[in-house]
């Protein structure tokens, strides 16, 4: 469990931080980011002091807590199975946009994607995994 934790925050949290330092990906999508980088001395915030790029990062986050309030309703109206399918069809949508992604646009809209999908995922997982703990629990128990 704690590993599983580990690697979601390191995906969430560093995975951006990853990806947006990388000069092919700042060429592509941020060429102005690049340029500044380069010529940069002073600190990292003076590189990437740029809203394109804080809006690539922060969508995810945004897109994430607006779908858990959502996801709520959804699993009052239609079950955990219904929500996780939903949520697992959002994270697969996005994470195919952003794969594909060829401008600015495409890559936000595919990150916006990916954090439904994860507001859905953290709404209905304490459900899921209570449920099967309660299997388990049947299971290891049992004469």
């Amino acid at each position: 469990m704690v590993v599983c934790v580990c690697v979601c925050v390191f995906f969430l949290v560093g995975g951006p931080g990853g990806v947006t330092s990388m000069n092919d990906f700042l060429i592509k999508f941020f060429p102005v980011v690049y340029e500044r980088k380069l010529s940069a001395q002073e600190s990292d915030y003076c590189k990437y002091d740029n809203q394109g790029l804080q809006a690539f990062t922060s969508s995810l986050y945004i897109a994430g807590l607006l779908a858990t309030f959502v996801a709520s309703y959804t699993t009052r109206k239609w079950g955990r199975r219904a929500t996780m399918f939903i949520g697992g069809t959002s994270y697969l949508v996005g994470s195919i946009l952003n794969a594909a992604a060829q401008d600015l646009a495409m890559l936000i809209i595919g990150r916006i994607m990916l954090g439904i999908g994860v507001g859905f995922g953290n709404q209905v997982r304490p459900f899921f995994l209570s449920e099967l703990h309660y299997y388990f629990q049947l299971q290891t128990s049992s004469p």
